[in-house]
């Protein structure tokens, strides 16, 4: 489990072994060229990736609740959280790292470079798939049209 410094911010004391716990958000909106959703990919300059919003949560912090903060500091976008998609487990930085995802959409905001996210990137599904760095991350783009799909609905997972 992680805990939080007095800045609220993870604290990496713990073993080698705990599992960072941490939550993020395949953000969408609709295109402003058609009815077709875009998906926000975020790039990390630290990593030199191009991922989804997440990050780790605070101690005690409601994993929802994290990944909705998240993605407001790491895009400057409000956004409605939806359905639940699978979690990815990976090791990074040898340690084992859970994060949660749900599908959110994006309501209003901008996006500003921070010191975390330099560039944003809304694309289609299919191009978001060939820009993702991680493999695993993929995967959510295939969960989050599969959760359209099964809400007969193509814009609202």
């Amino acid at each position: 489990m992680t805990t939080d410094d007095a800045a609220g911010r993870p604290d990496t004391a713990g073993g080698a072994g705990d599992t960072v716990r941490a939550a993020g958000c395949v953000l969408w909106r609709r295109s402003p060229y058609d009815e077709n959703i875009e998906l926000c990919l975020v790039h990390r300059p630290k990593y030199d990736d191009w991922s989804f919003p997440k990050g780790k949560l605070k101690r005690g912090e409601d994993p929802l609740a994290g990944a909705v903060r998240e993605v407001r500091e790491e895009t400057g976008m409000e956004c409605v959280p939806g359905v639940p998609l699978p979690t990815c487990r990976y090791v990074a930085n040898d340690r084992p790292k859970e994060v949660r995802y749900w599908a959110a959409e994006a309501v209003s905001g901008s996006f500003g470079a921070n010191d975390e996210v330099d560039r944003v990137l809304w694309l289609a599904p299919v191009a978001a798939r060939h820009r993702l760095t991680h493999p695993r991350d993929r995967a959510l783009v295939d969960a989050l049209l599969a959760a359209t799909a099964r809400a007969g609905r193509r814009t609202t997972p």
